[in-house]
């Protein structure tokens, strides 16, 4: 099994210490590392034994004794001090693996250290610290496990049980450690399979709005268009980079309704009747039917301009009549798009109309047909990009 936690530090030699990945000569009496002998179970036969330990003692007796268990039991990173004051540093350039921490100190006592501590482990983490004192009582115990503490020692000490203690307590930490790596190594495979899954979603409903597109539309650029120039407008009305990505990988698929509408309709050279017209609107229904259920965001925002590309700033569209800020944005920005480039274009039914016009229609329809906000972004950018006699619209997909 492949420990992820325990440092692979080379044991060092007196009289040196690690700190913040470079070695400097101890001026600290109170702090220093100790050594296993060579004769003990490599690192890889005993993967514990690189994990990092910090002993926090006030009693020099105490550390020493300390020290030698651990270095005789293999342990190859260990970090003493006599002073409390110094553990949340020390904590801090080292990242110790477990802490074994005495409660009675004087300047600062365990508890005072602990509260330090728990205020930068994460409560995501298992880092075990484990108390060392003479105090048995019930409230020492509890006091310290409210803290933050994992496990006691008691003093004087019993060799076997605080090698054993130590070695269950490092076990756990690195059993975590493993599971969190695989949770994110599991969570990125989910996302990156999710997000193929969405863009294969995403890519089968483009070829269907393609193709519904492509009975009214003979070139079938209409939707590549309207979906290009709506993330530019997004962009333009200063809406965060991931919305205006998303509505530029969604706007295309705003007329997929359309496959769902009669020949005899969408492709009638005349002007519809009312009924016929009714029959019309029923696109933006079934676009937002086929595109309903989704679980991703993409496929939400698709759901929406679907249904909703053709309501009205004043509430007069449809299919809802939904009124100003009701209107999703996304839905607002696609519908000045849309507006502009299918009249802009030749239809079965119609000619083109002139630029110009419809940019007076643009104009017109400010605070009535559309968001007063999009109409006046979209008028900007149209005449900052191509200039006011042409749009960049007019250009097949090159938007």
């Amino acid at each position: 099994m492949t420990v992820l936690s325990c440092g692979t530090l080379p044991a060092v030699r007196d009289p040196a210490v690690y700190f913040g990945g470079r070695l400097q000569a101890v001026t600290d009496p109170a702090v220093h590392r100790v050594e296993p002998p060579p004769t003990r179970a490599t690192h890889a036969e005993d993967p514990v034994a690189t994990c990092r330990i910090l002993v926090v003692d006030d009693e020099p007796a105490n550390t020493r004794i300390i020290g030698r268990i651990l270095a005789r039991a293999g342990f190859s990173d260990v970090i003493l001090t006599n002073d409390p004051v110094q553990a949340l540093p020390i904590f801090l350039a080292n990242t110790p693996d477990l802490v074994l921490l005495d409660l009675q100190m004087p300047v600062m006592d365990g508890f005072q250290v602990l509260e330090q501590l728990g205020s930068v482990i994460s409560r995501d983490t298992f880092l075990p610290i484990l108390i060392l004192t003479g105090d048995a009582s019930v409230d020492a115990r509890q006091r310290a496990l409210r803290a933050g503490a994992k496990d006691f020692l008691l003093k004087p000490f019993d060799t076997t049980e605080v090698v054993l203690r130590i070695r269950n307590l490092l076990e756990t930490r690195n059993l975590h450690l493993l599971l969190a790596a695989q949770n994110r190594s599991l969570e990125t495979k989910v996302l990156e399979r999710t997000q193929a899954l969405n863009d294969a979603q995403i890519e089968m409903l483009q070829r269907l709005a393609s193709a519904a597109e492509v009975r009214d539309d003979d070139t079938g650029q209409h939707t590549v268009r309207v979906g290009a120039f709506a993330g530019r407008l997004a962009r333009e009305l200063g809406l965060p980079a991931v919305d205006a990505e998303l509505i530029r990988r969604t706007a295309p698929l705003h007329d997929v309704g359309k496959i769902g509408v009669p020949d005899g309709i969408l492709l009638k050279p005349g002007r519809l009747t009312p009924e016929e017209f009714a029959t019309m609107k029923t696109h933006t229904l079934i676009g937002a039917r086929i595109l309903s259920g989704g679980h991703s965001e993409l496929l939400r925002v698709a759901e929406r301009i679907a249904l909703s590309h053709h309501e009205r700033w004043d509430g007069a569209g449809y299919p809802q009549g939904l009124v100003g800020a009701a209107i999703p944005v996304e839905a607002r920005v696609v519908a000045v798009v849309d507006f502009f480039d299918a009249l802009t274009h030749d239809r079965p039914y119609r000619s083109a109309v002139p630029v110009p016009e419809v940019l007076d229609m643009v104009r017109a329809g400010r605070g009535s047909h559309f968001d007063p906000a999009v109409a006046d972004a979209f008028l900007a950018l149209l005449t900052n990009t191509a200039g006011p006699e042409v749009g960049l619209l007019s250009q097949e997909g090159e938007v």
